[in-house]
Parts: C-alpha cells; structure tokens; sequence
C-alpha cells in the first residue's frame, strides 16, 4: 500500500485521462494538482491529437516505433546506403499505423519529415574511384513529445545522419524533433556509437526531448 497521499488521486486521473477520448481532466484544484504532478514526473504529456487534452506515458509505451527495417544490416556492412528503406517508406508505415481520423493530418507533414532522397552520382572519368553519395539521413519515429506536441498519434521525429569529411571518416549525429521546433541533437565519432546511443532513446520511449540530457543529448 503507497503511503504517497497523493497516490490515489493521480491514479485516478491517469485512469481518466485514459478513458477520456480526448484525454480531458476536470478545472478542478485538486484534479489540476494531480495533473501538475504527473506531468512534472513525466507520466503525463500533452496530446498532440486533442487541444487541451493529455495523454498518459503508459498508453505511449504501447505504440510501435519506427526506423528502417534494414539499419542494423547496413550497420553490419551487409547492405550499402542505397539499400537502406526508405524515408518515404518508413512514414508509410508510421501513418499506416494511426487511426483514420489522423491520416490526412500526418500526411502534411510528410515532407518536412522525410525530406529528400539520398543521391548517389558515378564518378566520370579515369580511374576506380568510389560511388559519391549524399550524406545518410535516415529517419525514425518514436512516442513522446517536446517543447511542443508531437506528430499526430504523439510522435517525436527523429534522424541518423551522417556527416561527411574529405579524406577522413564520416561521424554521426542523431537529432530529434517534435511537431514544431523543440528539438534535441547528439554528434558522435562513429557510426557504431549512433546505433548504441539509438537503441537507448528507443528503449526509453516514450519521453520529453528535455529527458534525453540523460543520454548526452542537448537541445537545439
């Protein structure tokens, strides 16, 4: 049994918020006390879906994320840039996974989310000399929020990109986003050590862009 006196109160408006289709809690004192402190601990974010409505962390635990089904190959070496799925594919996905009502609204945020294709150019002239190719950006999509609300359905939009250097390894960053400009970003030297950091950010959905400080990340 909690000894918390508060814990049974923010039960409850967890549960309502949960039952609630748009996630509403009554102006109350003591309802709109609770909801400071679920929302100072985390357990509750705004919705992105219902203006003035909440949505609970427990219920965004539940949702799929989204990356590119083939990142781990192309990590491995297994598979090249030109393999890797697409950004356009993987929105696919994402919408595909919302309830109709959210579709459309999704879909207007197709392209500042999955940007443009990567390029790749064949080197004309004497020698072997290797393929050029933009830098890698590929996207994933995971539950949480920022500064701002995320995607519809509560989604925090994120990128692996790399970065190129003439006559030296390419690094790496990872950089997320919510539906507006909160945003949060990390650079490493090697592509390995994005993956790693990748893995903890979607094991640790769903969250606040502020609570990736943990994982080194800072805001943008």
């Amino acid at each position: 049994m909690s000894h918390d006196p508060h814990a049974q109160m923010d039960q409850t408006v967890l549960d309502l918020i949960e039952q609630s289709p748009a996630g509403a809690v009554p102006h109350t004192p003591a309802y709109q006390d609770a909801l400071r402190r679920l929302q100072a601990t985390h357990q509750v974010y705004p919705s992105a879906d219902h203006k003035g409505g909440h949505v609970t962390a427990r219920s965004l635990a539940k949702l799929p994320l989204f990356q590119a089904d083939n990142l781990d190959a192309f990590a491995a070496g297994r598979i090249d840039a030109t393999a890797l799925e697409a950004n356009g594919r993987i929105f696919d996905r994402y919408v595909a996974s919302l309830p109709e009502t959210l579709r459309r609204k999704a879909e207007t945020h197709r392209a500042k989310v999955v940007g443009r294709a990567i390029q790749h150019r064949k080197h004309h002239g004497a020698g072997e000399v290797p393929e050029i190719h933009d830098p890698v950006r590929s996207l994933f999509l995971v539950p949480g929020t920022g500064l701002h609300p995320g995607l519809p359905g509560n989604y925090l939009h994120g990128t692996l990109g790399e970065t190129l250097h003439a006559g030296a390894p390419s690094t790496w960053s990872l950089a997320l986003h919510d539906a507006e400009d909160g945003a949060s970003a990390l650079k490493t030297a090697t592509l390995t050590e994005a993956l790693g950091v990748l893995h903890d950010v979607l094991a640790s959905a769903p969250f606040a862009l502020d609570e990736l400080d943990a994982l080194g990340f800072s805001a943008k």
